[in-house]
């Protein structure tokens, strides 16, 4: 018999715990692609608002549940935007179309619950670190 050696699943740690703020791309560097989507003016408003009392608040934590909910409502926009709404422009007949809000029903769903309880436990400095992921998103 071969002595296997296991390796650990842990890498060793150096001490420093991870920043949450993203960092800036470094000068010079070329632009990263990306794809964006487009949603109603109403929930851009409601998006800014609420990022602007999250970073304004003495505890963030008192905003979860209405961040949850937000990144939620984002999630379903994007979702539909690059799914659903391409799907009804290529025409595929109503049963496709009726299969395929079905499926994304089913998937929201999942989603909206993984998404409250992960955003539901959160510190404060977390919530910041989603808000501004959110705004950077939003450039």
């Amino acid at each position: 018999m071969v002595d296997m050696v296991s390796p650990s699943k842990r890498a060793p740690s150096s001490g420093k715990k991870p920043s949450s703020r993203l960092q800036p791309e470094p000068p010079g560097q070329a632009p990263k692609p990306f794809l964006r989507f487009y949603h109603s003016a109403a929930l851009r408003k409601k998006t800014l608002s609420l990022l602007d009392a999250i970073e304004q608040a003495q505890d963030a934590t008192a905003h979860r549940d209405d961040l949850s909910n937000l990144v939620v409502e984002l999630t379903n926009a994007g979702m539909d935007y690059f799914f659903i709404k391409q799907l009804k422009l290529a025409k595929p007949g109503f049963i496709v179309e009726q299969s395929a809000n079905l499926g994304m029903a089913g998937v929201q769903q999942v989603m909206g619950s993984v998404i409250r309880k992960i955003i539901g436990r959160m510190d404060s400095a977390q919530l910041l670190s989603v808000c501004g992921s959110i705004r950077q998103l939003m450039l």
